[in-house]
């Protein structure tokens, strides 16, 4: 399976897992006491702006698979400054919102297959990336995949 292919079987495979997510029953597996359920909420809204604002921010360089474009530029500035991947760092907000929210332990269990299916794509991305744009190597050894870190 050549690298194009490969990069759309994870598109195909993050499709499945976030649909499944979504369209999994409410369960009740656990009690959602009130200030829960708006933490839930907030974290997809969070989610979906940090996914908005990280993909316009990536512009003509954005594609729809892992698979960078050979002619684009390194981004290390906005939301690239905290995080290697905000877009998934912005779906995986949704996820955890999500899962959070549906009391449903299945729900939670896709919920943690999509967190490692994500470090997984981000590790497969990221090999081509440091291959394409000769400074990866030192943004990746400064900067976390997805969950900023403070700064001194």
């Amino acid at each position: 399976m050549n690298n194009r292919q490969t990069g759309w079987l994870f598109v195909a495979t993050q499709f499945v897992l976030l649909a499944t997510l979504v369209v999994l029953p409410t369960g009740t597996d656990w009690p959602l006491p009130p200030g829960l359920t708006i933490v839930g909420i907030a974290l997809v809204i969070v989610g979906l702006v940090v996914v908005g604002l990280a993909a316009s921010h990536l512009g003509e360089s954005l594609t729809a698979t892992p698979e960078p474009k050979s002619d684009a530029s390194l981004r290390t500035g906005g939301l690239y400054r905290f995080a290697r991947h905000p877009i998934y760092s912005g779906v995986l907000l949704v996820v955890v919102g999500l899962a959070v929210r549906s009391r449903s332990f299945a729900a939670l269990a896709v919920g943690v297959v999509t967190v490692v299916f994500f470090n997984g794509k981000a590790a497969w991305e990221e090999r081509r990336l440091a291959a394409i744009y000769p400074g990866y190597a030192e943004y990746a050894g400064t900067t976390p995949r997805f969950v900023p870190r403070p700064h001194r």
